[in-house]
């Protein structure tokens, strides 16, 4: 699914299931610079995520329901610490490259689209 950010555009991976959820990036090398996943939360909450199984470190977004991006974070690789969101507000999370967001001057604050509208839109009509 393409995703905008500002003036960039990810033709982005969906993780909506549990197993996709779960399995997320894992195993993967070489991540590239136009590599990403979305995730779905399955409710508003605090993110919390880690790097099993994940040869390369990512760079995180944490995002409100909104879309709009509330936090970064550097993944580092094979790291099985979590790296919590600071806030509960939390419904999806976009995976990249390490060092895209800053590479392609996205930041804290930058919407989040789809050819359907806002995340919350695209995904959780009738699902809040």
């Amino acid at each position: 699914m393409k995703i905008y950010l500002g003036s960039e555009v990810l033709d982005t991976e969906l993780a909506l299931t549990f197993k996709e959820e779960q399995t997320g990036m894992m195993f993967r090398t070489n991540i590239q610079d136009s590599d990403s996943m979305l995730f779905v939360l399955p409710s508003t909450a605090q993110a919390d995520f880690w790097m099993k199984n994940c040869p390369e470190s990512i760079s995180a977004a944490y995002i409100r329901p909104d879309g709009v991006i509330q936090e970064i974070h550097h993944l580092e690789k094979n790291d099985t610490n979590g790296v919590f969101s600071a806030t509960d507000n939390i419904r999806f999370v976009l995976e990249t490259q390490d060092g895209w967001f800053t590479n392609h001057h996205i930041g804290v604050g930058t919407l989040i689209r789809t050819e359907k509208g806002s995340l919350s839109e695209t995904f959780l009509q009738g699902r809040q």
